[in-house]
């Protein structure tokens, strides 16, 4: 048997050339015919046989079934103790030959699985169960897989350790940063317990955003504000960034709830999304909305606000969405059309054909599914009722439930919460995107809902317009007057002071808060350097009449040249970029300011989709092993690009 147990279809083949990446020509032996392919994909060598050979064809399938039965009687396998079968090494040299672990294709492979389980999120587990390993024997034979305990505590931690130097090596040329703290509460990691992720925003020298996830901290019962400042500080000393740290973009309490939120009674297919929706409900219900005493006794002096001071700043799409729940609490009619628009829903995309929905919904033929939860955010919800109502008529007539159908009223009612909501989903839809975008355009934001709010009326849903502008007021106003956002928004070329009402206060305001973040810079510390001496060129041409040096402008002099400029739509990095020498002092605050997210939305996604792998019945990822994927998976453009 052992002679069948190699066999290949390149025994009909004399090999004449073999290249890179496994790439060979070879000659027919029985007709001399020049066959091009590479060794790992041998599909033209076997169909030349099938059509041109037909009694060496069978020969050769005759042998690869023999081959079959001596594999499926254990001639060629044997089990190893945990009862799963491995390719054994034959003493005669007849078994096919393993990579070492230093080979370039096994170290690709390992990389590749890796990434993988990164990616994905995967539980280490997988590199060991059986479906797995026979995948790998069938694609790559000589790989020899790599056992969990290596990935676990050598491959990921190391790459880990890459990413660490990278980060810090980066952060070490940034003049400043700004910080993002999230928390994340998950049931399946024990009672109270969750995840606690640091992410740094800096701009380099060619003013260029980047973003870093600093660490991803398991946190086991109720974490105070006093252990995340704690924590805060050591990963800031890790990572070179003490005093360096412009703002930190944070919650007042760290416990509250960060939990997307569905349209009231827009339950998707039930199950899952209501019951987690409910339990976020709870939450706010109970006050940790407004900053009152929220889950572990956290008040007083356990507040973040004292212990960042003016540092800390709100995360805006936090609190743009809590306006927007608060404002859809205030007309409790909503829910009653909207768990209708649901049902219907539901019954479309489960009973009709994917390229009718297309016609609806897009591409995708219904709202995005997946760990990311598209389809449980309010907005997203929206833009599948604001479908639904354009094609009213069409989904009628293609469904035979017309007692699920919308009434009049139900649609009426509906077009109105589109038509309210919409600039709020807008803005929404700006500041939560893929791009890292700056608290630049909070205050804009601010403004127009302000505006579309007292300009719209309503006749179905009595209350929203109130309920919307209470919580505006209440949770945003004061952003109309913070320093920090006037600032920014004034130095974001698209805006500057066009939006003022009171020009002349916002520019005093931006005077001083420009004044302020550069005191302790460029003039005294310029004037210390010395000068180079006259070079040998300037002295050749000494006759001709030197350039009188020009003189530094003022603060002053800049903001009125810059503020003359009219308004453009150019991107603020690449407008300071190309600014920068035209407006020393303004530059080097923006480079400060357009470091601040209005969200945290990247990590945000990742714990979100944290959230659905660590069910109970599904959870097989270590808490350690969990929190360094989340860290890998976050900074994996670090690795690999």
């Amino acid at each position: 048997m052992a002679s069948n147990s190699r066999v290949s279809i390149l025994d009909y083949f004399n090999i004449v050339f073999e290249g890179e990446n496994g790439k060979i020509e070879s000659n027919c032996k029985a007709c001399g015919t020049r066959i091009q392919a590479k060794r790992t994909v041998t599909s033209n060598f076997v169909t030349h046989l099938k059509r041109k050979h037909q009694a060496m064809y069978d020969e050769f399938v005759k042998k690869k079934d023999v081959k079959r039965e001596a594999y499926s009687s254990g001639t060629v396998q044997h089990l190893t103790g945990a009862g799963r079968s491995e390719p054994s090494r034959s003493s005669h040299g007849a078994g096919i030959a393993k990579f070492d672990r230093n080979d370039p294709r096994q170290v690709l492979i390992s990389e590749a699985i890796a990434k993988m389980i990164i990616r994905d999120l995967q539980a280490v587990q997988i590199v060991e169960n059986e479906g797995f390993r026979e995948l790998l024997q069938l694609l790559e034979p000589r790989y020899t897989p790599e056992p969990r305990h290596y990935i676990q505590q050598q491959l990921l931690p190391g790459y880990a350790y890459q990413v660490q130097l990278a980060t810090k090596q980066a952060l070490t040329a940034a003049e400043s940063c700004s910080v993002t703290l999230d928390l994340w509460r998950s049931g399946a990691a024990g009672s109270g317990g969750g995840y606690l992720g640091v992410t740094c925003h800096f701009i380099t020298a060619d003013w260029q955003i980047k973003s870093a996830l600093l660490a991803c901290l398991p946190l086991v019962g109720h974490g105070t504000a006093q252990r995340v400042l704690s924590e805060f500080d050591e990963i800031s000393h890790a990572h070179g960034i003490t005093g360096k740290v412009f703002r930190v973009v944070a919650d007042p309490i760290p416990s509250e709830s960060r939990a997307a939120f569905r349209l009231p009674g827009f339950c998707l297919h039930g199950g899952e999304e209501e019951e987690e929706e409910e339990e976020d409900s709870s939450d706010e219900e109970a006050g940790t909305g407004e900053g009152e005493e929220a889950a572990g006794g956290e008040t007083g002096d356990n507040s973040l606000d004292l212990c960042f001071g003016p540092c800390r700043i709100d995360c805006f799409a936090r609190s743009l969405g809590m306006c927007v729940r608060e404002g859809l609490r205030s007309s409790p009619q909503l829910s009653i059309a909207l768990t209708k628009a649901a049902c219907f829903y539901n019954y479309v995309t489960a009973t009709v054909a994917p390229e009718k929905l297309g016609q609806v919904f897009g591409t995708g033929g219904a709202l995005e599914r997946g760990p990311g939860g598209g389809e449980r955010r309010w907005n997203s919800q929206l833009k599948a009722v604001r479908r639904m109502l354009e094609s009213a008529e069409f989904l009628e007539d293609i469904v035979d439930r017309h007692d699920l159908t919308l009434s009049s009223f139900e649609k009426a009612v509906l077009r109105e919460l589109v038509e309210v909501l919409e600039p709020f989903e807008e803005a929404t839809d700006m500041v939560q995107g893929d791009k890292h975008v700056s608290i630049s355009l909070a205050l804009p934001c601010v403004l127009g809902l302000r505006k579309h709010l007292s300009e719209t009326a309503t006749r179905q849903c009595t209350g929203i317009l109130v309920g919307l502008a209470q919580s505006l007021d209440r949770r945003l106003a004061g952003i109309l007057e913070d320093p920090l956002h006037v600032t920014a928004t004034a130095l974001d070329p698209q805006f500057k002071l066009s939006w003022s009402s009171d020009t002349e206060w916002h520019r005093q305001v931006l005077l001083k808060e420009v004044a302020k973040h550069t005191q302790a810079s460029s003039p005294q510390v310029a004037s210390q350097e010395p000068q180079p001496p006259p070079s040998k060129r300037s002295k050749l041409f000494s006759f001709m009449k030197q350039r009188p040096a020009s003189q530094a402008k003022s603060i002053e002099q800049e903001l009125a040249t810059y503020l003359h400029e009219e308004p453009t739509d150019e991107d603020p990095l690449h407008y300071w970029k190309r600014k920068a020498t035209d407006f020393p002092q303004l530059s080097q605050v923006a480079k400060k300011v357009f470091t601040v997210p209005a969200t945290t939305t990247p990590v945000e996604r990742i714990f979100n989709t944290v959230g659905k792998i660590l069910r109970p019945e599904r959870c097989r990822l270590l808490p350690k092993n969990l929190e360094t994927l989340i860290y890998l998976k976050a900074n994996y453009r670090f690795l690999w690009t």
